[in-house]
């Protein structure tokens, strides 16, 4: 024997047996322990010389309770496989690391696993497999699912046992054996009752986003309203909010609703009423106001519905009423001015500021017509809303320093300065009206558009001026000043006496393309959003009766556009008009099917529809590619609800400037400007500035048009320096380029500084379909600059004051009065289903009510002291005293009491006066008072 182990042992071995062991068993044990080390690896083995005793105790003791759960009396059984739980459940309570009892029984893993087949039905079994669960947390192979398979064998409950990390793998097998059931039509009860135990258990630990993320797997996040308290609402709705652009519909619409329960049962109803515009219900809307019986919050409810601009909410309340219709816009607009020293007139030479700018040798004379047109507009956008001006208003002359077309825009200018300002503004207006002139009576219809915009009155008079005017016997310039009015002052109303005044226009075929496209437009102004298929018909209808040639003219873009605004936002409800589109012959047709699939597609991220239309721009055409623009316009229109959205377009964008064809090129600028209204990001000026020097004239044009808009309202001094430097570079060209760079330093100067394009608000959630029919109006202008804006169509800038909002935070108090507060008005943080209350904006400065809000940026209330009726603190928040607030300022120090009394006793002028200075830094006080 010993010379047959002599053959197989190492020496040490061998010794210890010459030593005198010479018992076969003792011989056979070190054996077999010896051919165990020799098959180690050599990492292995260093390995087991590193192990502490204790965790080779823990080793052997894993070994010996798994070989004794094998044993055949059930007490033994039980014993061990409770005692391998606790050891578990003792090292799975931190996952630093692979906790050691995993590690150690993952050799022993298939054994167990053969050995729970052949086991009996018993409380052992159950056991067994909650221990074989967690195991298979680790061991088990990819798609196998085991750790859910062996839980549905185990005991119901004792998620807690286990702890998180368990729950969270268990959660991921749940979703993929959820697909696989429905797929091949097995039922799902096990599932759904497993997922009922660990909703629960997400929510008790402060992670709602793990319970939305397996409710919405298995298609029942209405469950989530369920667990839905005080404490934790505003993490589960804003983690839904967020999920709701990134699901395709109808998924989207089921997400909103759900959150729309869950503000209603905490009785939220500001954050409701957002959610149902979201969803574009009105019945929804009307609801929300119609059951909140607080009175105060229903004010702030109507605030945020005349901010929309397209919500046609009843009630009987005069108050509400008036709140509705924008009424009190211009006064607090001017108080906004007011407040910060900005309230007088500004002059088109102080936006170009000449005398920085050296003029180049060479430079062409300016025709002094086109230089004054200019000026008109720059002056319509820089004074916008102020009331006052230096050209316009008064008894000023400077519309007959216009010609034809260009008096009809310089009386239209006068609506811009007068804005919201209904009552005073068409005093103002009237006497133009009674011009000898047609194109200054023309403008003065579509100024009592523009002083109407965004605002309700009771008394309807743009209706009462301007019904007569769009009558067959009256001038055409006239009457296509008066449908643009309507369109501009009842956007979004849905009236029906619109309707019945424009559908004769429409419908008779002897009318011009220029009326027939522009009041096909107005109607989809008014009725945006509203997806009426009499009114697509009518308008599908007059394109059918004009022959193919008239509809190539280039104002018959406006017409399309009018029908695409009818299903705005409506998606699939588009596609009946879409299939009747393509008897339209001619490339009309195919402009048209693309405006109205992009306008019905509009903010809702869908990739397929951005996938469709980036195959399209993809095709290298030489002529009929007029639809190209269109879809190239859409990828944007389609993208832009969300950041991420945009991002990925403006990536594809940069490859259309090196791949794609000139068409296509000169719509990229105008795609950007749409995905950054008001939002001049560096890149994005970085990537304009570079095409406004292009070789091709248009490219360069719509880049400088796309500068303005991106910019406007922000006064960026970046964006004003390179339009200064671009108007000098194109010195040369003064009626055409350099207009379009006056056009772009006023846009830039918007209401000096005081307002906003921007499309989306309330927390960039909402996107108010008003504002975006106006700036695809101009967008689509922008397609043809030879024949629209730098033709005799200028006036069409003006369709950008449906979209002119103030970006103002104005704080009022329980009876309308301003209530000057402190902010902290910051850049935004995205605080979606992060732990804790983080802080939702950073880089802040604090401020007194009323302030100015950027795009990016995002107020909260500096103390507690009030409590606003909303919790997104944008455009009018009605604050009410907090009852809690008293407490505290008794807790104050006697200084602190001392001074707070004397405020009390002070003039409220002064103590306004004093809580503003209080909060402005030294360095900060030259832009005060």
């Amino acid at each position: 024997v010993l010379g047959r182990v002599a053959l197989t042992c190492p020496r040490g071995a061998l010794f210890t047996m010459a030593q005198g062991s010479n018992a076969p068993a003792d011989v056979a044990a070190e054996k077999g322990k010896k051919d165990e080390k020799k098959k180690m690896t050599k990492e292995e083995r260093k390995r087991e010389e590193e192990m502490s005793a204790e965790d080779v105790e823990l080793r052997e003791k894993l070994a010996l309770l798994v070989e004794r759960v094998q044993d055949s009396d059930p007490g033994l059984v039980k014993t061990s496989l409770e005692a391998m739980r606790d050891e578990i459940r003792v090292a799975t309570s931190s996952m630093t690391s692979v906790p050691k009892p995993l590690k150690y029984l993952r050799a022993h893993y298939p054994d167990m696993k053969t050995f729970f087949e052949t086991m009996m039905d018993s409380e052992n079994k159950t056991l067994f497999a909650d221990v074989l669960s967690v195991l298979g947390m680790t061991m088990a192979g990819d798609g196998t699912r085991e750790c859910l398979k062996y839980k549905l064998l185990g005991s119901k409950g004792g998620l807690d046992t286990w702890g998180f990390e368990y729950v969270k793998n268990l959660s991921g097998e749940i979703g993929n054996e959820w697909q696989v059931r429905k797929a091949e039509d097995k039922p799902t009860a096990d599932l759904k009752e497993l997922v009922d135990m660990i909703v629960p258990f997400n929510v008790k630990h402060n992670s709602e986003p793990e319970a939305c993320d397996i409710l919405m797997e298995v298609d029942a996040v209405v469950d989530i309203v369920g667990h839905a308290i005080e404490a934790n609402f505003q993490r589960i709705a804003l983690y839904l909010t967020q999920c709701g652009s990134y699901v395709p519909e109808p998924d989207d619409a089921i997400i909103y609703n759900v959150v729309y329960k869950i503000y209603r049962k905490l009785g939220k109803f500001p954050e409701a009423l957002r959610i149902a515009v979201k969803l574009g219900n009105e019945a929804l809307a009307q609801e929300v106001v119609d059951s909140c019986e607080d009175g105060m919050v229903k004010k702030q409810l109507c605030f945020m519905v005349a901010r929309h601009g397209s919500l046609n909410i009843t009630t009987e309340d005069d108050e509400l009423l008036a709140i509705l219709g924008n009424a009190t816009l211009s006064e607090n607009f001017l108080s906004l001015a007011r407040d910060l020293d900005v309230f007088e007139a500004k002059t088109p030479e102080e936006i170009y500021k000449s005398h920085l700018t050296e003029s180049r040798a060479g430079a062409a004379p300016v025709d002094s017509a086109r230089a004054n047109l200019a000026s008109t507009f720059v002056n319509a956008f820089v004074n916008a809303g102020f009331g006052h001006d230096t050209l316009m208003t008064g008894d000023s002359k400077w519309i007959y320093k216009n010609k034809e077309h260009g008096t009809m825009s310089a009386a239209a200018s006068l609506g811009m300065v007068l804005m919201w300002d209904v009552d005073s503004g068409l005093s103002q207006i009237d006497k133009f009206t009674y011009s000898d002139s047609d194109y200054i009576k023309a403008g003065a219809s579509l100024a009592v558009g523009i002083v109407s915009a965004n605002v309700r009155s009771e008394c309807d008079p743009a209706m009462a001026l301007m019904a007569d005017k769009v009558e067959s016997d009256k001038p055409l310039i006239q009457r296509i000043g008066a449908a643009l009015g309507l369109g501009l002052a009842y956007a979004g109303t849905a009236r029906e006496e619109i309707l019945e005044l424009l559908t004769p226009v429409i419908a008779d075929p002897d009318t011009d393309i220029d009326l027939f496209s522009l009041a096909a437009l107005a109607l989809g102004f008014v009725y945006v959003g509203t997806g009426k298929a009499d009114i697509a018909d009518t308008i599908l209808q007059g394109m059918l009766d004009r022959s193919e040639k008239v509809m190539e003219d280039t104002m018959a873009r406006f017409a399309c556009l009018g029908l695409g605004l009818l299903f705005l936002g409506r998606q699939e409800a588009a596609d009946i008009t879409m299939e009747a589109l393509s008897a339209v012959q001619g490339q009309v047709g195919k402009y048209c099917s693309f405006t109205v699939e992009t306008c019905a597609y509009a903010g809702s991220g869908n990739v397929i529809k951005v996938q469709k239309l980036l195959g399209i721009c993809a095709e290298h055409l030489e002529e009929n590619n007029s639809h190209q623009g269109v879809a190239l316009l859409g990828i944007a229109l389609v993208s832009m609800g969300e950041e991420m959205g945009a991002d990925m377009s403006s990536r594809s964008f940069e490859h259309m400037l090196q791949y794609g064809e000139v068409n296509l090129r000169r719509v990229v600028p105008l795609a950007v400007a749409l995905l950054h209204m008001s939002n001049p990001k560096p890149q994005v000026i970085d990537m304009l500035s570079k095409l406004s020097h292009d070789a091709d004239s248009e490219v360069a044009q719509g880049a400088i048009m796309a500068l303005g808009l991106v910019g406007a309202g922000t006064n960026n001094s970046r964006v004003a320096l390179m339009l200064r430097q671009l108007s000098t570079y194109y010195g040369k060209d003064p009626n055409n380029t350099l207009f379009v760079v006056r056009l772009a330093q006023g846009l830039l100067h918007m209401g000096k500084g005081l307002m906003t394009l921007s499309l989306n608000y309330s927390d960039r959630l909402l996107t108010s379909p008003t504002a975006l029919a106006g700036v695809l109006a101009v967008m689509h202008s922008c397609m043809d600059f030879k024949g629209i804006l730098l033709g005799k169509y200028h006036y069409m800038m003006f369709m950008l004051s449906a979209a002119m909002q103030p970006r103002m935070l104005i704080t009022v108090d329980e009876d309308m009065k301003p209530l000057p507060v402190t902010v902290r008005v910051g850049q935004a943080v995205d605080v979606v289903g992060q732990a804790g209350r983080p802080k939702a904006i950073t880089g802040f400065a604090t401020h007194t009510t009323p302030v100015l809000v950027a795009y990016d940026q995002r107020a909260e209330l500096a103390s507690e002291e009030y409590l606003p009726l909303t919790s997104i603190l944008e455009g009018f928040v009605i604050l009410k005293k907090n009852p809690e607030w008293k407490v505290a300022a008794e807790k104050a120090s006697p200084e602190k009491k001392k001074m707070l009394d004397k405020f009390e006793a002070e003039d409220d002028h002064i103590k306004k006066m004093a809580i503003k200075m209080q909060n402005v830094r030294p360095d900060q006080r030259m832009y005060g008072k």
